[in-house]
């Protein structure tokens, strides 16, 4: 890895890394900031037992919302930290590489001393640095907001920390693979299409899958099937084999990349 060039790219993405990381921490302390209320409401989980069964189970939340959280499982980790994390992964894995070959970028940096195979480990470096500071971030937030905001040591912190690992290694292969697009494709909103619709595809089959026991078979295409945040929560999960998948997927598809770069014909 070329330290003078993690720097650089580091210094370029520093305010994108910056916006989504504290973004996280904002959604997330909002999150907890309601919980209260509901909290003392009598009436939550009775509006949830309202609610169609297939809704609840596509959201994890057939057992209702007993602790703050089963709230951020399934209000936060459930939805918004998906959302915000695949936005940061599709985002930044495609300006690490298709937008500098697009911008005519890639040039200068291959004409430097500097081989290919170092250019491509630098880049996903700062890929995955970004990712680790966002779920830190969003470690910190959900522990320091609960104590803050909601004034009580309710976070189980094993479990909450699991649930951030798994996560984690959950966009480390989302990276990993909008990353391989980035590398395959010269042209960067191609590369940033093909990784937004793998990821909506793939959050779609889950989502899907989860509607009915009918269709669970779903469950099985896609990646986010390995994150489950309600049954980490509630400490039912094993969550060992899962984390070797995701991570043994997400260096694959990175040495993959790597390949690619390498060997790729890019236009000068």
């Amino acid at each position: 890895m070329s330290h003078k060039l993690f720097m650089t790219m580091l210094k370029e993405n520093q305010k994108s890394i910056s916006g989504f990381a504290f973004g996280t921490v904002l959604y997330m302390w909002m999150v907890i900031w309601i919980y209260p209320s509901l909290a003392k409401s009598s009436g939550m989980n009775e509006m949830l037992q309202s609610m169609p069964d297939n809704f609840l189970r596509a959201f994890g939340l057939e057992n209702g919302i007993q602790k703050l959280s089963d709230y951020l499982a399934a209000e936060f980790y459930g939805l918004l930290f998906l959302i915000i994390l695949s936005i940061y992964c599709v985002m930044a894995g495609t300006q690490l590489v298709a937008r500098l070959v697009d911008r005519g970028s890639m040039a200068y940096l291959l004409s430097t001393p500097t081989s290919r195979v170092k250019i491509a480990i630098t880049q996903l470096s700062v890929l995955i640095f970004g990712l680790l500071v966002i779920v830190l971030f969003a470690t910190a937030g959900g522990v320091l907001g609960t104590l803050w905001i909601s004034g009580s040591a309710e976070l189980d912190m094993s479990l909450f920390i699991q649930m951030n690992l798994v996560g984690f290694l959950l966009f480390f292969v989302i990276s990993a693979y909008s990353f391989l697009f980035s590398c395959l494709f010269n042209d960067e909103k191609t590369a940033t299409s093909v990784s937004a619709v793998v990821t909506i595809v793939f959050f779609a089959l889950h989502l899907v899958g989860r509607l009915s026991p009918d269709v669970d078979w779903l469950l099985n295409l896609t990646i986010f099937s390995a994150f489950d945040p309600q049954e980490i929560s509630n400490g039912t999960a094993d969550i060992l084999i899962p984390s070797l998948g995701l991570l043994g997927a997400g260096i694959i598809l990175y040495v993959l990349s790597i390949i690619v770069f390498r060997k790729k014909d890019l236009p000068l």
